[in-house]
């Protein structure tokens, strides 16, 4: 069995017509029909079967494409990894986040790791929080920003980056839209307007409002920032948000006032597997960002 019968298979088998799949590989018609028929004589079974002009793929064939497909994904991905062995400063590396750190710090992360070293690529997804730590541990993506971070996950190595407050978004027509600081009793009775149960936010935004001795009311959700930034505009309600989702602008309509009691803070960091080694390029990446953020960190 060779990787190019493989290959030739799941061509065929995608696109359902062998010429067309020999165009696209740039090889003869002939060829292809032959390496796929060595295929079948040494599996012993009819993987593909004709039906007028087109190719269909057989009911063992198409059990046997899925494994082919993630076979030849994982022998491509392994082919990558030597490559960024080789050459520490090229490669590919895959990097989760939440919406929640996509407008401000991955950016400029990236755009400042780029200056020294620009050949490596990037390839990025963004994700909820339960997600993003799945992906990590089972190679999906190399590493992931979270916040918060979670430090106690026996299959994970975790770093802190950084701390950061959360604070009120309130329409700019609110009563308290002219404070520089509030108490977060202060809006016990706004409606609120947050994340969907079961994301990481709304947890910790419930959990601040309780400490201040009141259960949000909470009239509406949205499941990305812009959302709840737009509820807010709209004078739907008051939101609890990360302050560095502020960073670049305030939403128009809008004001952020900062919490002065309790504090409400989230921890925001990386996370990679523990049990599994990473690239050489992906250990560069990872120790750029200890020291970008320990650098920042000395000059507050």
């Amino acid at each position: 069995m060779e990787l190019r019968q493989l290959r030739y298979f799941i061509e065929v088998a995608e696109r359902q017509h062998v010429t067309e799949a020999a165009e696209n590989l740039n090889v003869a018609q002939s060829a292809v029909s032959y390496q796929i028929t060595k295929l079948e004589e040494e599996l012993g079974v009819k993987l593909l079967e004709r039906v007028g002009r087109n190719i269909k793929v057989t009911q063992i064939g198409h059990i046997f494409l899925q494994y082919v497909i993630s076979a030849l994904k994982t022998i491509d991905e392994a082919k990558e990894k030597v490559d960024e062995y080789l050459d520490p400063q090229a490669g590919t590396i895959k990097i989760g986040y939440p919406t929640s750190l996509a407008r401000y710090w991955l950016p400029n992360v990236i755009s400042a790791f780029r200056k020294d070293v620009p050949n490596v690529n990037f390839h990025l997804r963004q994700g909820s929080y339960a997600y993003l730590i799945d992906a990590v541990k089972n190679g999906e993506i190399d590493l992931a920003f979270l916040g918060p971070v979670p430090m106690k996950d026996p299959d994970l190595k975790s770093k802190i980056l950084f701390m950061e407050n959360i604070v009120a978004l309130l329409p700019s027509h609110h009563p308290l839209a002219d404070r520089k600081s509030l108490s977060l009793g202060d809006l016990r009775n706004d409606p609120f307007v947050l994340f969907p149960k079961g994301y990481v936010l709304r947890g910790i935004a419930v959990g601040a409002c309780r400490e201040a001795g009141f259960e949000p009311n909470i009239a509406s959700e949205g499941e990305d920032m812009d959302a709840l930034k737009g509820l807010v505009s709209a004078g739907i309600g008051v939101s609890l948000l990360p302050e560095s989702t502020f960073y670049d602008s305030i939403p128009r309509f809008t004001v952020k006032v900062a919490i002065e009691t309790p504090k409400a803070t989230r921890s925001v960091g990386i996370i990679i597997p523990k049990h599994r080694e990473i690239a050489p390029s992906e250990k560069n990446f990872y120790q750029f960002l200890i020291e970008f953020f320990d650098r920042l960190d000395r000059y507050k």
